[in-house]
């Protein structure tokens, strides 16, 4: 049964009362499935009900990597590929929008590209055949995809990245998370990169929550024509609850990954500085 608080949410023990309350789920994967390198207990079994109850469940990622690659790695931490109807990472928008023409930017090899990213992927960039740059002096175009925050400093990207910046070149980010989650903590993640770039002078397209062509993609995937029959579950007030807030749809935050040390009145507090709340609040993705 549901709890009112003092506060502008409601707090529910588990994401069973809101089946009764939405017909599509839009779930975050990193904190609110798995940290990285598990799943959160229960949260195999959770996505499985979840599914079984007939509500529509599309995984929604600020990954700039694939679906693809996103689900494999999905089944490799325990998870059943059948527990989903959709997967949508922003990484595989941004490739649509790209290929589409709705982003200014000339595929082939005459096209050199700097990609960041946090283990040395160039999928965007190989997918359009991008010539590839490996210093912002040499880029025609900059792809942000990921961070290695947690083993390098936020200047070295000031470094890299600050010529392309001068000189306008640009920039589409495919993962806005500003925070990341890693074995050693919460550290920078590829959306902050994005932010130093734009901080430089630099010109950035933003593809992933809260920014609408994620919601619009997963939502056409799935059918919905109506926001307010879809709830997103996620662990981020910055990308989760905002991004539900702009799409109209409802939202649910877990009090796992990045905001898992915070207290309800720092909660409250980080909402009041995004100018949201989340209509649920759940101590984990449980059922």
């Amino acid at each position: 049964m549901a709890e009112a608080t003092r506060s502008s949410w409601t707090a529910l023990p588990g994401i069973r009362p809101l089946t009764d309350l939405f017909g599509t789920f839009f779930v975050d994967q990193y904190g609110v499935l798995h940290d990285g390198q598990r799943p959160y207990p229960g949260a195999v079994e959770t996505l499985q009900r979840l599914k079984a109850s007939g509500r529509g469940v599309v995984l929604i990622s600020n990954s700039g990597r694939s679906a693809t690659y996103n689900a494999e790695r999905l089944t490799g931490l325990g998870f059943d590929p059948g527990s989903w109807d959709h997967f949508v990472t922003s990484g595989d928008v941004a490739l649509s929008l790209l290929t589409g023409g709705r982003i200014a930017v000339t595929p082939g090899p005459a096209t050199r590209c700097l990609t960041v990213s946090g283990v040395g992927e160039r999928n965007l960039a190989d997918a359009l055949g991008f010539g590839e740059a490996m210093e912002g002096e040499d880029a025609d175009f900059v792809v942000i995809a990921g961070s290695r925050g947690d083993i390098v400093p936020l200047s070295t990207y000031r470094d890299l990245l600050a010529p392309a910046a001068v000189r306008r070149v640009p920039c589409i980010c495919t993962n806005p998370d500003m925070i990341m989650l890693t074995p050693f903590g919460p550290r920078f993640g590829a959306g902050r990169i994005a932010r130093l770039y734009e901080e430089m002078g630099g010109r950035v397209t933003w593809i992933g929550k809260p920014y609408p062509e994620l919601y619009a993609h997963a939502a056409k995937l799935a059918g919905v024509t109506d926001p307010s029959t879809v709830i997103c579950i996620g662990d981020s007030i910055e990308h989760d609850v905002v991004g539900a807030k702009r799409f109209r749809a409802a939202s649910a935050l877990v009090r796992t990954g990045i905001h898992a040390a915070l207290g309800s009145e720092e909660i409250e507090a980080e909402g009041e500085r995004h100018r949201v709340s989340p209509d649920y609040v759940l101590p984990s993705f449980q059922w």
